[in-house]
């Protein structure tokens, strides 16, 4: 009966600090005179400073492909991308029509008669009229997919872009007016960024095309086998494409997806001549992966303004925060740490341009030591050395979100007690052999989730944030607002 009762105070314990952001009105109230849990409460100062994040792993499901400044910063961001792509089957299993039934040709050899790649987008940052230039490079060898790359990875210096193969440059903007109004504002309008691929091809054994697709076209009737599988598909036909931005400042597009379409005339039966289309997507069941560049010198005088810390997106500056993990266990041996909360403020943006960066959505903690290898080996936040926190928000009467100014991770006691305890099993050399056992850093996230049949929310995926997001927390040596602290509370029972 004992360890029921002590159970159930716990438990209304941490009811209530989940509720209040103070533990000044917790303490004997929960006790019996013959036999109580007593409850004591301290609050420690933590410390943080901001980290540049040379490179996150980049591992999204959207490409970025464009220019920006972060009017708030100053920071320049730049985006590519890599999309490779993989053969959509064809009615009745086949992926082009039969070859006797192809109309388009020359010298009796099928042909394409245009070929395309196609960017689609939904949403994008920035001026939707600014003038871009990305350049479409064929690779001249796929990504694998056992194979981390970072942000920072480089097809074209590490020499995955062909030096002789496609290099077209295509000028856009995001808001295309060569679209007629009635169909660029409607609702079935895939908003797209589109690559002609008509000029001749060489390959590179020395063969030349007409174009793209009738490259693509012919190797398929040579070995169709080849187009069965999207391994096998990259590795000995279309290696990809590298989508990289080449000029032109103030816009940003999020693709969702692309697409390499080839058209063609056939024959569907004797009397008829119709336009075949064999589209190939890039889609997340093949690799895609962006390739962020940031103004080093901006980046570095931010993370050194010591009167905030930052947060930016993608692979820009992390907040890194120290745990007082000695203050809070040595003073308190013979008590329980019960729950351990800190609440983490933003500060307002000083730019009002009406182009701000987004805030994160979701921040990460999770040990300094284990930053990489968290996103390498797809992990979920466990609650005992990683913690995820929303946003803070709620919803009014009427079903409308708004969102406080704060991130709040509710209970880190895990954290502490880890860290304490590999502290003190870890011998005199502990400390010197990890100087980041008391750190962790905050990290902008992704999350993928599902609702189960208990109408839970279930985590299927965290990954690095690689949009646009930016914010200050408070923080840092020089801060001017009042200091970032940790509300600890301890339990004990005590026997009278």
């Amino acid at each position: 009966m004992k360890s029921r009762f002590l159970a159930g105070l716990a438990f209304i314990m941490l009811a209530l600090l989940s509720c209040d952001d103070t533990t000044e009105t917790i303490g004997t109230s929960l006790t019996n005179d013959m036999d109580y849990l007593q409850i004591s409460t301290d609050t420690f100062n933590v410390t943080t400073r901001s980290i540049v994040a040379d490179s996150v792993l980049s591992r999204s499901n959207t490409g970025y492909v464009g220019k920006i400044k972060d009017p708030e910063t100053g920071l320049y961001i730049t985006g590519d991308f890599m999309a490779q792509f993989h053969a959509l089957e064809g009615q009745n299993g086949y992926l082009f029509p039969k070859l006797d039934s192809i109309v388009s040709r020359i010298n009796g050899e099928v042909i394409a008669d245009s070929c395309e790649l196609r960017l689609y987008y939904s949403t994008f940052y920035g001026d939707s009229l600014s003038t871009m230039t990305l350049t479409a490079r064929e690779m001249s060898k796929p990504m694998e997919e056992n194979v981390n790359y970072y942000s920072n990875f480089d097809p074209v210096a590490q020499g995955f872009v062909r030096t002789n193969g496609i290099a077209k440059q295509k000028t856009y903007t995001l808001s295309d007016l060569s679209v007629r109004d009635s169909i660029r504002l409607s609702s079935n309008y895939w908003k797209n960024i589109r690559i002609m691929l008509n000029d001749e091809y060489t390959d590179t054994e020395g063969n030349t095309y007409n174009n793209y697709g009738t490259f693509i076209m012919r190797k398929y009737f040579q070995n169709p086998a080849d187009f069965d599988d999207p391994h096998t598909f990259i590795h000995k036909v279309c290696p990809g494409f590298y989508f990289q931005n080449t000029g032109g400042l103030g816009s940003m597009a999020y693709i969702d997806g692309c697409q390499l379409s080839i058209y063609f005339r056939f024959h569907p039966n004797d009397s008829t001549t119709s336009v075949g289309t064999v589209t190939f997507a890039g889609t997340e069941e093949v690799l895609q992966t962006t390739h962020v560049s940031n103004d080093k010198g901006t980046l570095r005088k931010l993370v050194d303004d010591n009167t905030c810390t930052y947060i930016k997106t993608p692979a820009g500056i992390f907040t890194e925060m120290t745990i007082p993990v000695d203050e809070i266990v040595n003073n308190h041996k013979n008590d329980t740490l019960s729950t351990a909360k800190i609440i983490l403020s933003r500060i307002s943006n000083e730019s009002h341009t009406g182009y701000e960066l987004d805030v994160p959505s979701y921040l990460l903690m999770v040990q300094k030591d284990s930053l990489y290898s968290f996103f390498e080996n797809s992990k979920l936040h466990n609650n005992r050395t990683s913690f995820l926190s929303p946003r803070d928000s709620y919803t009014d009467s009427y079903g409308n979100v708004s969102y406080y100014n704060t991130y709040t991770f509710n209970n880190i006691s895990n954290l502490v007690r880890y860290m304490a305890e590999a502290k003190a099993n870890g011998g005199a050399n502990y400390v010197a052999q990890h100087p980041n056992w008391n750190k962790v850093v905050l990290v902008p996230v992704t999350v993928s989730t599902t609702t189960n049949s208990n109408r839970s929310t279930v985590y299927n995926k965290i990954v690095n944030d690689m949009s646009l997001t930016s914010t200050r927390l408070v923080g840092g040596d020089a801060n001017s607002h009042s200091p970032l602290r940790m509300s600890v509370v301890y339990s004990k029972f005590n026997k009278q």
